[in-house]
């Protein structure tokens, strides 16, 4: 079976250097914010080109706490996207606020920025651009309208780790971003995890109290927090797994080359296209299909060869029952909709090697040459 993604191959991949760490983190006898979380903040912070990482517990806290540091709260509404994980729209209702969904851009499957006027109020106070798949939003549009009306951006970055916007990573472009270090993510721990990071030395020190019981250096509350951390041996992990992070990006582009080479001749599909001026980091590879049957016979078909796909995301968050009939802009999401119901997810990881690859491709070349 080859699965569409493998934490497993990826711990396998790094196994000495993996067990050593943990090994290191269970003899020190600290295994919470300690020198391996301390030590990972300041090697993130320098990767992603800011002065500022906190560590917190996964990526919903971090999204979550990024918006409470800078007062988003019970009134505001934050613009966000609904091709995305339900986490995002979740930690926007955690801190009380309202999230108002706009539409994505039908081939990067990023947030259109042309429709955020219709989508502003006099409660808007901050957007959360999602950086999906490894492609990045189209910030500069984003941030010159955030800008103009004075509003804060919150960049998600959780499918992002590396990817660039003009020569800058993603992470470093707005007042603060959220990352998510889920082990199947292009930098992903052995569990939860999650990173903020910001330029704004304010906001750290605020992040650095609401992370854990708003506690200053006397551990008094001067604020109310919350319990949100990000344990040593994650950390310790996710430095060993930092120092391979270029190296597994740049498979993981070659491997989007293999595909993109090999599929480019079918007529029926369309494949990812990178925005100019951006490195898309393929977090995912996303192929779209014609009509949704021909996507669910393409699954159902490569499973019955052994190959794992996923849909990512099956649902739009506004259509989910939790949510369906009472967020804004559940009525105006068009190409949200066609999409989400045509696209499939390849598997796509690092340790995948060239002859995986081709495999996959020769499977659906010819489930198109016989099927459709």
């Amino acid at each position: 079976m080859i699965p569409q993604a493998s934490p497993l191959a990826n711990y396998l991949s790094n196994r000495t250097a993996l067990d050593e760490a943990i090994h290191r983190v269970l003899s020190a006898g600290r295994y919470i914010l300690g020198d391996e979380t301390a030590a990972f903040e300041r090697q993130f912070a320098e990767y992603i080109g800011v002065p500022y990482t906190v560590g917190v517990g996964n990526g919903t806290e971090a999204l979550h706490l990024a918006l409470r540091s800078l007062g988003i709260g019970p009134g505001d509404e934050v613009i966000t996207v609904s091709h995305t994980a339900v986490a995002t729209v979740a930690a926007v209702e955690m801190c009380g606020a309202a999230p108002v969904l706009v539409d994505i851009q039908p081939k990067s499957y990023t947030m259109d920025a042309a429709l955020l006027e219709k989508a502003r109020s006099d409660r808007t106070k901050a957007i959360v651009p999602v950086h999906l798949y490894g492609q990045p939003c189209d910030l500069e549009e984003i941030l010159r309208f955030a800008r103009k009306h004075g509003l804060f951006v919150i960049e998600d970055c959780a499918q992002s780790h590396g990817a660039l916007y003009r020569g800058q990573r993603t992470g470093s472009w707005g007042h603060a971003a959220a990352f998510s270090f889920y082990p199947t993510k292009n930098l992903g721990a052995l569990g939860d995890g999650g990173a903020v990071t910001t330029g704004d030395p304010s906001l750290f020190e605020k992040l650095h109290a609401l992370r854990q019981y708003g506690w200053d250096d006397h551990r008094l509350s001067r604020v109310s927090g919350w319990n949100s951390r990000l344990d040593e041996l994650q950390a310790a992990v996710l430095r060993v797994k930092l120092a391979r992070l270029e190296e597994d990006n740049s498979r993981r582009i070659q491997i989007a080359h293999r595909y993109q080479e090999s599929l480019s001749r079918i007529s029926q599909l369309a494949l990812p296209s990178p925005t100019p001026g951006t490195t898309h980091v393929y977090h995912q590879y996303v192929v779209s299909c014609t009509e949704p049957s021909v996507r669910n016979r393409l699954m159902a078909n490569l499973l019955e060869e052994g190959i794992q796909t996923a849909v990512h995301y099956p649902v739009p968050v506004h259509l989910q029952p939790a949510y369906a009939e009472r967020l804004s802009g559940s009525r105006s999401l068009p190409v949200t909709e066609e999409v989400c119901q045509k696209i499939v997810s390849l598997p796509l990881f690092p340790e995948l090697t060239d002859e995986e690859v081709a495999q996959v491709a020769k499977t659906i070349e010819t489930f198109f040459s016989r099927s459709v």
